[in-house]
């Protein structure tokens, strides 16, 4: 069997990345242990910035989503039309308790939500039905 590398078989990747990677570290290793320690120093200060950087790009928004998602399910009150986590659609007839809501999603249809359900309140875009009602008188 022909070698490339010694005691590595040709075709052996998982040998051959081994081989590298303890050659590779062992000559780091050395290269440190007689040099300052500045490298040290300077990886010790690299956690507390990569735990500040989640924190802002991550924890914070997450943190400001919820807030504003249980402002929102407080403020629901009856008569509202909403839209379920699950994208039900329906309008808000009556409380039953603090967390529940019954919804009416057809005529006669109702059913009873939490209040935790509540994905957002629907708007009427004012541009959707002006557009109808332009196509609408267009085809009379």
């Amino acid at each position: 069997m022909t070698a490339v590398w010694p005691f590595t078989a040709v075709g052996s990747l998982a040998d051959m990345s081994s081989t590298f990677a303890t050659i590779l570290f062992a000559d780091a290793g050395f290269a440190s242990a007689g040099g300052s320690s500045s490298g040290s120093i300077l990886s010790f200060l690299f956690l507390p910035l990569i735990l500040l950087a989640m924190y802002f790009f991550m924890i914070r928004p997450q943190r400001r989503r919820m807030r504003e998602q249980q402002l929102l399910q407080q403020s629901i009150t009856v008569g509202q039309e909403i839209v379920t986590t699950s994208g039900i659609f329906g309008t808000i007839t009556g409380e039953d308790g603090d967390n529940r809501f019954w919804l009416e999603v057809d005529d006669d249809v109702q059913i009873r939500i939490a209040r935790a359900a509540i994905q957002s309140v629907v708007v009427a875009d004012d541009d959707d039905s002006a557009t109808a009602d332009a196509s609408a008188s267009t085809e009379d």
